[in-house]
């Protein structure tokens, strides 16, 4: 079921009772998707393939220490250890609505959210008797972010998410809202499936979660931020400033989604490793996936477990990681704007605040030699 850092899992908090939470859990259990397309290959392309280079940078290969132990770190960053990378391209902002369109145009593809619930094979998902959710919440829609009026829980995402039919790549706010003059905003309410389908189509892939994060990392191994140890303002990225969710200061001078490109990039020549969007990664997510690995010597080019167990999202067979954080993020209630932190969902899951960018496997650019670091120009 569709879930996030954000709502953390509100199907893991049935028993609580806070008005409306009801609808909000069909909601949830109704946005996993149900009418697939069909699960596009998300394998590498050939190592040496010709893949466009334009928007792309080239991320050297190296080693660099994965996770983190400061103060904000969760225990699924843990523990630390060493990582090795091949070198690889990954675009140099986020995935945009102008782009994502043109793949649409080209193809003819309907998103996860596009699409309606067909619930027969929804309640394959969700535990044994859970009730069928009421029609208008099987039509196509996506979980939409609602600020409330006033002060709420932090622990209580269904203040702040509303189910909202019709919501999804063109309608971010659903109907009535357009991308008309956000064709350089982020597309969201793109699920797994569908940013490996544009992959697919687009001769990419999405990173393993260690090719985002060193890559969000660039030459700064260690440190806390994509930018060091400074803490975090409102002229690093785009995330949430004030009292979360009710009061915005707006301090980085916008409300939801920011233009691709709209902070300074950092030393690999990459936008937004921070905030504004939340980005997929191939990788099947597990607590636990660190500590598994840890003491086997240096992980070379780790694809990630080959199962998957999320205790947020208990009853999804899969979960995918995700990472970046994105506009909602605040540290009274989530720092994930720091390359360490780890998030995960269904792979059928697509949030008004969940994009993705993508990764290709070519020939070093000639300008890189002796494994120096250095981004594409």
């Amino acid at each position: 079921m569709r879930s996030s850092c954000h709502f953390a899992s509100f199907a893991g908090r049935r028993s609580a009772s806070p008005v409306g939470l009801s609808g909000i859990v069909g909601a949830v259990l109704a946005l996993v998707a149900s009418a697939s397309c069909g699960r596009i290959d998300d394998s590498r392309p050939s190592a040496g393939s010709a893949v466009p280079r334009s928007g792309m940078a080239w991320i050297p290969g190296g080693e660099f220490s994965m996770g983190s132990t400061d103060p904000l770190a969760r225990p699924d960053e843990s523990p630390v250890h060493r990582v090795r990378v091949s070198g690889f391209w990954m675009d140099r902002t986020e995935v945009t609505n102008a782009e994502f369109r043109r793949f649409v145009d080209a193809t003819g593809y309907r998103t996860v959210a596009e699409r309606p619930v067909d619930w027969e094979e929804l309640r394959k998902q969700v535990p044994p008797g859970t009730p069928r959710p009421a029609d208008e919440m099987l039509q196509p829609g996506s979980l939409v972010f609602t600020p409330p009026v006033g002060p709420v829980p932090v622990d209580d995402p269904s203040a702040w998410w509303t189910w909202t039919t019709g919501a999804c790549w063109k309608h971010p706010e659903g109907p009535g809202s357009s991308i008309e003059g956000r064709e350089l905003h982020p597309v969201v309410h793109v699920s797994w499936d569908d940013a490996v389908a544009y992959c697919a189509w687009a001769g990419k892939r999405l990173p393993t979660e260690a090719e985002w994060e060193c890559a969000a990392r660039g030459e700064l191994d260690s440190k806390q931020n994509v930018w060091g140890d400074a803490p975090i303002d409102p002229t690093r990225c785009n995330t949430w400033q004030g009292r979360f969710p009710d009061q915005n200061t707006l301090a980085d001078g916008f409300a939801r989604t920011a233009p691709v490109g709209s902070f300074a990039p950092n030393c690999f020549g990459l936008y937004d490793m921070a905030g504004n969007v939340w980005e997929w990664c191939s990788d099947r997510y597990r607590p636990d996936a660190y500590a598994q690995r840890a003491g086997a010597g240096i992980a070379i080019d780790p694809q990630g477990p080959d199962q998957s167990a999320d205790p947020r999202n208990p009853d999804a067979p899969v979960s995918r990681v995700h990472r970046g954080g994105s506009f909602l993020c605040n540290d009274s209630y989530c720092s994930s704007y720091r390359p360490a932190a780890r998030m995960a969902a269904p792979p059928d899951t697509g949030l008004a605040h969940m994009g993705f960018r993508c990764v290709a496997d070519a020939n070093a650019p000639a300008s890189v030699t002796g494994g120096a670091r250095k981004a594409d120009q």
